[in-house]
């Protein structure tokens, strides 16, 4: 079967021809409708060896969605042919983490070496995959495999991180959103659904910030030396917002994060671009809480899915073959990927 591997450090991804892996005891096998691409994916192939806490050769794909093409023995309520998706963040199931469904917060993944798909486990982006148990598995129903398979790191893991700060967004409050890509155009939407706050989004370019604009953004604002003056204008009495949300999480979109935020404030780093924010007595407004959630629980990739099915969150898809995948991680490198890049293995 075809997969698309991350196989020599600082290499590009290769499209190569692998043996169609049979599922074992408790495991399924899934014939992959379609996989996502993520800056994630990106930033694990930067990494030095050294930094590499699996082997190679990787295949990619942490966000995968597929029908059921053969059961493992012992596997029960899992019908052959139906239509899932897969849930990332695989963790023991028996931590209290994991009984509470927040496998993502596992307690016991790391001294037991249990990684996800496409992040040290064989990935989405090839033919099969192999998921390690059905509680990982979640129908889709109705629902398009294309739009949805996203809504499995990009939708997940944007709702995680605003759930969070709910409370805050009050009507008259303001959130604000860095980065309109991938995850951010999603957490628009779901500020948008979830809440009455006036949103605000930044990005580097007009084009960016005019898929921000199509997606539900009130105001938007070019990120540049500026942002933090220009964001504080649009808040009530220049005070900041009550919430604002990385999706970025390079040092200077972290450092004017935390200038956006209002006294008692939400300063949520949600992407991995390598920034920190540094706390203390007057280094932030008062009492602003600084959080770097990871991806989201079981049960909350089931609310992102029905709030797909209201409508709620519409996700910006380009689609590709396996034979382009490198092609779309070339597009997403260089920030020509409107929305999300979906791959089509079996397309």
């Amino acid at each position: 079967m075809k997969a698309v591997q991350y196989r020599t450090v600082g290499a590009a991804p290769e499209v190569v021809e692998i043996e169609k892996p049979e599922p074992g005891p408790g495991e399924i096998r899934l014939k992959v409708t379609a996989a996502g691409v993520c800056h994630s994916d990106i930033a694990v192939m930067s990494w030095p060896a050294e930094a590499l806490t699996f082997p190679l050769p990787l295949t990619l794909g942490h966000e995968g969605v597929g029908v059921v093409d053969k059961l493992g023995e012992g596997v029960r309520n899992v019908a052959l042919g139906e239509s899932v998706a897969v849930y990332g963040p695989w963790g023991c199931g028996r931590c209290t983490k994991c009984q509470q469904g927040k496998e993502n917060y596992c307690l016991n993944a790391a001294r037991l070496g249990i990684n996800p798909p496409g992040l040290g486990n064989p990935g989405a982006i090839a033919e099969y995959m192999i998921v390690d148990d059905p509680r990982h598995l979640l129908p889709l129903g109705d629902l398009d495999p294309v739009k949805t398979v996203p809504l499995t790191d990009a939708g997940l893991t944007p709702y995680h991180a605003i759930k969070r700060s709910l409370p805050k967004l009050v009507p008259g409050s303001t959130a604000v959103v860095f980065g309109t890509g991938g995850l951010g155009h999603v957490g628009i939407q779901l500020l948008r659904a979830l809440t009455s706050a006036r949103v605000i989004a930044l990005d580097v370019n007009d084009e960016k910030l005019r898929l921000a604009k199509e997606v539900g953004a009130h105001e938007t604002v070019l990120s540049d030396e500026n942002a933090v003056e220009n964001v504080r204008k649009l808040t009530p009495g220049g005070r900041g917002a009550e919430a604002v949300f990385d999706f970025v999480g390079v040092p200077p979109t972290v450092k004017a994060s935390g200038a956006c935020a209002m006294i008692e404030g939400d300063v949520t780093i949600v992407g991995i671009g390598g920034g920190s924010l540094e706390v203390g007595f007057g280094l932030q407004a008062y009492e602003t809480v600084v959080t770097s959630p990871y991806w989201g629980s079981r049960s909350e990739m089931g609310e992102v899915f029905d709030l797909a099915r209201l409508g709620a969150v519409d996700v910006h898809v380009e689609t590709y073959s396996i034979d382009e995948a490198p092609k779309a991680y070339e597009r997403l490198h260089d920030g020509k990927v409107q929305g999300r890049a979906v791959i089509l293995p079996n397309g």
